[in-house]
């Protein structure tokens, strides 16, 4: 089962996907207005019991932002092989991960352009999963942490590469320029270790392969990350941690590889789906 947000004729749902269109079912769960409330209650697996059996009540729609009012989302950053090596002022790996805040207002939806403001040039892809917390924790175990993910879904991490170089120690800038970067389509409960255990990630710009890997070769696993953000914050149901993104980034090519309006590109992992976005100049 897979649950988004969508909109149609005007006015926002959440709901299941279903063959043919959505089922919204945010009117049966009136306390859980929005997919977000639905994940802080723990209320994944009723959604799904009530989409069993229903007919499509959307055929047309458009996806939003998976979870567009979540107010909790770290990045984790340089964190597979050769990721190091792509950036010049790094001679070594770091002992700690590095972490960084999105706000969801950076974000967009599937099938929605991600947008290259007129202020730089430089919009650039990285195709991540992202995990969703659903079980409350502090000093979480790694041993403990995939009973902690209620769902996960798909990040491209769109980012204005001259913006995260405007400061020593801060990329935050570079990261937060408005619909610069998608998440979704939908959220996938999680189920079993193997959703994300040896998943591939592969982004392709205009059909082209870019950037493919596994995440078992991530620097920081998700057991890890789960591990060293609770250590000095509280996880919440709808916190949301974007896991890092391989090599092969459009800035690291030389000369870079920047993405341009027309452009088309997709984050794929099998099991979870493929989340993909055009490109467009900002309307100023």
């Amino acid at each position: 089962m897979r649950f988004a947000t969508y909109s149609s004729e005007g006015a926002v749902f959440y709901g299941a996907v279903a063959d043919g269109g959505m089922i919204a079912l945010d009117g049966d769960f009136p306390g859980w207005p929005t997919l977000l409330d639905a994940v802080r209650a723990g209320g994944l697996e009723a959604l799904g019991v009530a989409a069993e059996g229903r007919a499509v009540t959307h055929a047309e729609f458009e996806y939003e932002m998976v979870l567009p009012n979540a107010s909790r989302l770290l990045c984790i950053g340089v964190n597979f092989p050769g990721r190091d090596s792509e950036y010049r002022d790094r001679s070594a790996r770091a002992k700690y991960m590095s972490l960084f805040p999105r706000f969801a207002s950076s974000f967009t939806g599937h099938n929605r352009p991600l947008v290259r403001p007129p202020e730089s040039h430089t919009l650039d892809y990285e195709g991540e999963v992202a995990i969703v917390i659903g079980r409350e924790g502090r000093r979480i175990a790694q041993a403990d942490a995939y009973r902690h993910i209620t769902a996960v879904t798909l990040c491209n991490e769109g980012t204005i590469r001259d913006w995260v170089r405007h400061a020593m120690f801060n990329v935050t800038q570079g990261k937060n320029w408005d619909r610069s970067g998608s998440l979704g389509p939908w959220l996938v409960p999680l189920t079993d270790a193997r959703q994300l255990d040896g998943a591939r990630i592969i982004t392709r710009v205009n059909g082209e392969i870019r950037q493919n890997d596994t995440l078992d070769r991530m620097v920081f696993p998700i057991h890890r990350q789960v591990e060293y953000i609770s250590t000095f914050m509280t996880l919440r149901p709808g916190d949301v941690i974007i896991t890092g993104t391989p090599t092969g980034a459009g800035g690291r090519f030389d000369p870079p590889r920047y993405l341009a309006p027309g452009d088309i590109v997709e984050v794929e992992v099998e099991g979870i789906g493929v989340l993909r976005n055009c490109v467009e100049d900002e309307s100023v």
